[in-house]
Formats: structure tokens, C-alpha cells, sequence
């Protein structure tokens, strides 16, 4: 797999939960960092999710905003 996108980070699907329409996936990061992603439920069934599953975030975005206190 080859990407444009820099911001690859591997982990393990924590849950998963279905809706009608989306899929909410939480994938926990090495060191716990948790990160929730909703797709298409179609995406999720296509990518054969499933809890323990190794899986990649791909982070693209147009703007990263930075903010301090």
C-alpha cells in the first residue's frame, strides 16, 4: 500500500459500532491514544472489521489547527 498522505498511524480496532447508515471505529494507538473514525457501514463491511483487527489511521486534511492556553 502506497499513500500520499503522511500522517499513517497503525493500530487495533478497540469497538466498533454499527448504525444504519455509519459505522463508528474506535482504533486504539500503541500507548493508548484512542481515535474514532466514522464511515460508511458499506466500508466497514467491505474492510471486514472487526475488534483486535490490525488496522492504519490515514489522517488527510486540509488545515491542522494548532491551539495553546
Amino acid at each position: 500500500m502506497k499513500l500520499s498522505a503522511r500522517n499513517v498511524l497503525k493500530g487495533k480496532v478497540k469497538k466498533i459500532t454499527p448504525g444504519s447508515v455509519n459505522t463508528e471505529v474506535i482504533v486504539e494507538l500503541p500507548g493508548g491514544t484512542e481515535i474514532t473514525s466514522i464511515i460508511t457501514k458499506e466500508s466497514a463491511e467491505n474492510l471486514s472489521l472487526s475488534q483486535g483487527k490490525d488496522v492504519y489511521i490515514v489522517i488527510k486534511a486540509s488545515n491542522v489547527m494548532v491551539a495553546v492556553d
